[in-house]
């Protein structure tokens, strides 16, 4: 089950508090513990609180503190945008809705407001915020004014952009005149091929009423009488210009009597009107022009049983009138009437049952590279791990550190002369603490001797003696690994400047592989747009047999499973199904049988090419029956060459992040880099490195 929901609009005055008020109803009578979450909130006065968080909190009684119910200010958003920092954006968006996430059952998310020009940009933020959530998204625009074909042309535009990023499990057309609702409705269906419900709201005269509050507001006002009755709604207004008995003629049900203030005819004609049976209720009266009426009159009003609420404002009647007819009602905390109506209106209109239903039974199959990288920052943090860099004047590995350390996510420990180090920091301009890590020499260590013994004792049956064990551990990657081995560090990241062989030789001769391993194996994680895939093995087997390709494709299902990836593995051949012949389609495919035969819960096709197995549509159509058919996360290549230039061209022709080589099958966690590696490469990889340390 999803455990949130996007409410995102295309426009303006959509109506968009009508389905989050009505949703929060609904979701509260199915779980005891609700959140809510606005990621980005209209700039606001000092002070001064978000009028839909406001409404929401304490309405329904949700115990969540202010500052987290929100993420940014618009202003603080674009902002950020225009220092190329949107990643910083989204970042902080899923921290805020993570936290949230843990502390209640389901969290309902309210996008923008599209409440300036820049709407394009509010597309697409709404959009990116919903896919990194990983959480479907209700669809809400508005018909108000608007004839069938346009309602039409905007609904489906807003569904076809957003279902090519996120689910789209509800579309809501808001605010529609009464005689086009089914005509409307049909069309919809007929021309948006989508499972998700499609619900059409009539106008509600009363949601779209300004209350005297808002009226107030807008017009900067002083409320001479009736503050207990600010609630009432406007439905309409009019103009006390004429004399009594011709104004009288024009009063309607609720409305607005805008009036000079020196009018008090009109204004103790509209009073006595109001307590009459023979006339209308009204909502209020506003006194234009800064006028205020005699003492007398003023005594007279106050001696009545009953006075609807009495505006005083400056400005004079026609400009009034016209700022009054341009006012947009929204919803407040203390208006109750407004809020229960909007959960009646939501409750009649949208069908619950079925809503309710998509969301029991609603799981994403979307899983981006930030969130990726935010659940294996939050694993890291919840249990420390000591990381050694033997390559520590690399000036990517200095960045990396910065980082890393500023996210108090690892203890590190760079190797190198520490002068030296000191002296490229400054040279570099790199802000890096040195305080806050250890810097070792492996000469200058107070363990050299020790781990000069300990090596040698461990390679004396490889005719190594203790002269070659001292050189030996004076090499950056031999003192590294011999931190892990004793216990002096709990993993290494090494590569940005050494080959692959430089640092997994000490690895494989005193770290040695598991158990049940027989051979160590890598595998990157490819943080493409909309998902993680995982690709092994890319770096370290040339051509594996069929045994080797097998064991390969199970440590790479475990390490997927490991770090919140469901694997689905797919056995890579240029040929699918049972149609191919030859010696590299049959150890795919007798690869493929051994899993089946050692590991029979893992999901797993072969032999597939790559396209059946990502692309739903060519999977299906090669593979019918196939359950990893064109959803394939894990991806076994049949030998290195393949593996490696795929991983690259992915890499480069998409812009996908690429993390690894991370190594399987060892006792203790050393990872290699590439030597064209950045450094993201490298704080990404030295996190994994800490995870997998906690599972040893």
């Amino acid at each position: 089950m999803s455990k949130g929901i996007y409410v995102a609009t295309i426009e303006p005055n959509s109506g968009k508090s009508v389905i989050v008020l009505g949703l929060m109803r609904m979701l509260l009578g199915k779980t005891a513990k609700v959140g809510y979450f606005r990621p980005i909130i209209e700039d606001l006065e000092e002070g001064e609180m978000d009028n839909h968080i406001s409404t929401v909190l304490s309405h329904f009684e949700i115990d969540i503190n202010y500052k987290n119910t929100y993420a940014f200010t618009r202003n603080e958003v674009v902002d950020l945008y225009n220092q190329g920092k949107s990643g910083k954006v989204i970042d902080e968006v899923i921290k805020k809705y993570k936290y949230l996430e843990s502390r209640f059952d389901f969290v309902l998310v309210e996008g923008t407001d599209f409440s300036h020009e820049n709407s394009s940009l509010e597309l697409d933020i709404n959009i990116l915020i919903s896919k990194n959530l990983s959480i479907p998204v209700i669809i809400v625009s508005q018909g108000d004014k608007k004839d069938v074909k346009s309602i039409l042309d905007s609904v489906q535009l807003a569904h076809d952009t957003y279902k090519e990023e996120v689910d789209v499990i509800s579309i809501v057309t808001n605010k529609v005149d009464i005689d086009q609702i089914s005509v409307l409705k049909e069309q919809l269906k007929k021309r948006i091929k989508t499972n998700a419900d499609i619900t059409v709201i009539p106008k509600i005269k009363n949601l779209s009423s300004p209350t005297i509050k808002e009226i107030v507001k807008t017009l900067n006002g002083t409320i001479l009488f009736g503050k207990d009755m600010v609630n009432n709604q406007a439905e309409n207004f009019n103009v006390g210009s004429m004399q009594l008995r011709n104004y009288l003629t024009h009063l309607k049900e609720n409305a607005l009597v805008i009036t000079p203030g020196d009018r008090a005819d009109i204004i103790l004609g509209a009073l006595q009107a109001h307590i009459s049976k023979n006339y209308p209720k009204l909502s209020g009266i506003v006194l234009t022009g800064g006028l205020i009426p005699e003492d007398s009159i003023l005594k007279l009003i106050e001696g009545l049983s009953s006075v609807i609420p009495i505006v005083s404002v400056k400005a004079g009647t026609f400009a009034v009138t016209n700022t009054v007819g341009k006012i947009k009602s929204k919803i407040y905390p203390d208006n109750k009437e407004k809020i229960e109506t909007s959960i009646a209106t939501f409750e009649k209109y949208v069908d619950t049952d079925k809503l309710s239903n998509d969301l029991i039974t609603f799981k994403s199959e979307i899983f981006t590279p930030r969130m990726f990288q935010y659940n294996l920052l939050q694993r890291a943090l919840s249990n420390k791990k000591h990381i050694v860099l033997p390559e520590g004047k690399d000036e990517r590995v200095l960045r990396a550190a910065v980082r890393l350390l500023d996210a108090q996510v690892v203890e590190l420990t760079l190797i190198g002369d520490e002068d030296q180090i000191k002296e490229r920091l400054i040279t570099l301009d790199i802000p890096l603490d040195t305080s806050k890590l250890n810097i070792v020499s492996p000469t200058k260590s107070p363990y050299f001797d020790d781990y000069v013994n300990t090596l040698y004792e461990l390679r004396k049956h490889k005719n190594v003696n203790l002269e070659m064990a001292k050189d030996m551990i004076t090499d950056v990657s031999y003192f590294g690994t011999m931190m892990i081995y004793k216990g002096h560090a709990d993993g290494m990241v090494s590569g940005a400047a050494h080959t692959t062989q430089h640092t997994l030789r000490p690895a494989l001769q005193f770290i040695k592989t598991k158990p049940d391993v027989n051979i160590v194996s890598s595998v990157f994680f490819m943080c493409l747009e909309d998902r993680i895939s995982v690709f092994g093995d890319c770096a370290i087997n040339p051509n594996p047999n069929a045994e080797q390709l097998a064991e390969i494709a199970i440590s790479s299902a475990e390490t997927a499973k490991n770090f919140g990836i469901e694997p689905k593995v797919a056995m890579l051949s240029y040929s699918s199904g049972a149609s191919g012949k030859g010696v590299d389609v049959e150890k795919v495919r007798e690869a493929t049988e051994l899993v089946k035969k050692i590991a029979p819960n893992i999901k797993i096709e072969g032999p597939i090419q790559y396209d059946a197995a990502v692309d739903m549509r060519i999977g299906k159509s090669k593979l019918p029956d196939s359950e990893v058919a064109g959803r394939a996360s894990v991806l076994i290549f049949p030998d290195l060459n393949t593996g490696n230039n795929t991983y690259k061209a992915v890499q480069r022709e998409t812009g996908a992040l690429a993390i690894g080589p991370v190594l399987q099958g060892l006792n203790k966690p050393v990872n290699d880099l590439s030597r064209g590696c950045t450094a993201d490469d490298i704080y990404s990889t030295v996190i994994i490195t800490a995870i997998q340390a906690q599972d040893l």
